[in-house]
């Protein structure tokens, strides 16, 4: 193949009706025809436009086709069908995030029920922290990279409301839209990821593992061709969508008593930066003893970092937590952290970031 190959692709569809065809690919669809023949029967034609090249061809038996337009001008119905058997969806360029609605339910998940690691995007490993996914309103994932070394990522962003990335062990370098150079993410560090803010992991670790938070549980990742990082600009204040960019050091953070007896925290910064879309503290064993509380938060989730305790819940089993578990809290439900080991750690997410607990 020369460098100047002109290369052309075509998607090969059928049609029962290329006459009636042509005026809808043309007049219906907006699309341009390119090729016709042969002259004295026409059995096929070519037809281009909003960067697509499509071949009917009435003499094949394939199923009928499929074409999805992307537009954020619609000129016709979302569905149409046309004369010869395809398909075809209008649909919007750039469709608003759809947050369903919380799904509420107490959820424990234990690491030594040994629920499956699956591979995901650019060969890292994912266990799912949360099944049921709340009714589709968040996805919490366990990530590892059981071999350090570069990471095959490329730019890219995700369509979310709400992202967390927290380092539990190891680290991992990170470059970033508008932050400077590779940012280094050790453990007990996070950064909030702004909807759309284009990104790229670059290193990690040998043994790196992270929890990720997002919101809703089924997002978008769209990979930016364009971009190139790290960005001319440092522009630590620029806000995606109302959110600013977190890397939050845990080293040498304060600490402070948390809204629970018995209890100390370290705020990470997040709900300021989202504006209380969201809200991370990091949790330890304080002073006094564990009282029976319950929130009125949408999404209350936790995932135990060091040391053990045990979940007790109003009209629930308890559940002895250690490393690698994770729960959910429903709002309403009275719960208890019960006997806490004195190098107890807790990463604690809830939406919205500010919320109140009563006993």
């Amino acid at each position: 193949m020369t460098e100047n190959a002109d290369i052309r692709a075509e998607v090969c569809l059928p049609t029962a009706d290329l006459t009636a065809d042509i005026g809808f690919f043309t007049k219906t669809l907006k699309m341009r025809m390119d090729t016709i023949y042969p002259a004295d029967d026409p059995s096929v034609a070519v037809f281009s436009g909003h960067g697509l090249r499509v071949r009917l061809d009435q003499s094949s038996q394939a199923p009928a086709g499929h074409i999805r337009i992307l537009t954020d001008t619609p000129w016709t119905d979302g569905q149409l069908t046309s004369p010869g058997g395809t398909r075809v969806d209008i649909a919007p360029l750039d469709p608003p995030l759809q947050m369903p609605q919380t799904d509420h339910a107490f959820v424990v998940r234990r690491l030594a029920d040994q629920a499956p690691w699956v591979i995901g995007r650019a060969g890292m490993h994912y266990r799912d922290l949360i099944p049921t996914r709340l009714g589709g309103s968040i996805i919490a994932s366990h990530i590892r990279i059981p071999d350090g070394g570069p990471v095959p990522d490329m730019v890219h962003f995700h369509k979310v409301g709400f992202q967390l990335i927290y380092c539990y062990r190891g680290w991992v370098d990170v470059v970033y839209e508008d932050q400077g150079g590779p940012i280094r993410l050790h453990a007990g560090d996070c950064f909030i990821q702004p909807p759309e803010i284009r990104h790229r992991v670059l290193e990690a670790s040998d043994g790196i593992e992270v929890i990720e938070i997002g919101v809703p549980a089924e997002h978008v990742t769209e990979i930016d061709h364009d971009m190139t990082l790290p960005t001319p600009h440092h522009r630590p204040d620029r806000e995606w969508q109302g959110q600013r960019f977190v890397h939050n050091v845990g080293k040498d953070a304060p600490w402070h008593p948390f809204r629970l007896q018995g209890f100390i925290a370290r705020d990470t910064t997040i709900n300021d930066a989202t504006k209380s879309v969201a809200g991370v503290q990091v949790i330890r064993r304080g002073q006094g003893t564990p009282e029976w509380t319950r929130h009125d938060a949408d999404i209350h989730f936790t995932f135990v970092m060091e040391g053990a305790m045990t979940l007790q819940g109003e009209g629930k089993d308890p559940h002895r937590l250690e490393p690698g578990d994770a729960f959910v809290i429903p709002p309403g439900l009275m719960t208890r952290y019960a006997d806490p080991t004195e190098d107890l750690e807790l990463l604690e997410v809830s939406l919205p970031g500010a919320f109140s607990t009563t006993a």
